[in-house]
């Protein structure tokens, strides 16, 4: 049985172990530690399974503004399930309850960099994300509005925080 909850200290370890292990180094594993440091943390998931963590997912502030207002928004990054739990729904779960959660937290909208083939089943959508001038662009930059209209306007910008340059 999969359970997904809030991250606790105690999964800490897990998290990090899990994201070398799926992304094949530290960075992933150093951006969480520097989103934590810098208290940047909107909703950190983690899917459980017999008290093992599978699957992270961690959602951060994002300052993002639209025609010269700011609209509170959170980053999606990172995610990663073990190798040999994907495509087992565990990616789904966490996606779909980190984003109820940044909604019921009141974020207006989620940025992602990510597969553009995986996202969009969630209504992520790179069309949406083109307004946004952003270190990143093309179908893998990605954006979805929580609340309907919160990213509309002429032009916008996004900001990561120093937490994303890499160390």
């Amino acid at each position: 049985m999969i359970v997904v909850v809030e991250e606790e200290p105690k999964h800490r370890e897990g998290i990090s172990a899990l994201h070398r292990v799926a992304f094949g180094g530290d960075g992933e594993a150093r951006l969480v530690e520097r989103l934590r440091r810098d208290r940047l943390v909107a909703a950190s998931l983690v899917a459980l399974a017999d008290g093992d963590v599978i699957g992270h997912i961690l959602f951060s502030d994002l300052a993002v503004e639209v025609d010269g207002r700011t609209v509170r928004a959170a980053a999606l990054a990172p995610m990663a399930v073990r190798p040999d739990r994907q495509r087992q729904g565990v990616g789904t779960r966490l996606v779909s309850a980190g984003l109820s959660i940044v909604q019921d937290r009141g974020y207006a909208a989620v940025v992602v960099l990510g597969h553009a083939d995986y996202y969009p089943r969630f209504g992520f959508s790179a069309a949406l994300a083109r307004r946004l001038a952003a270190p990143f662009s093309g179908d893998s930059f990605m954006a979805l509005e929580l609340i309907p209209g919160a990213l509309d306007g002429a032009s916008g910008a996004v900001s990561y925080p120093p937490a994303f340059e890499l160390t």
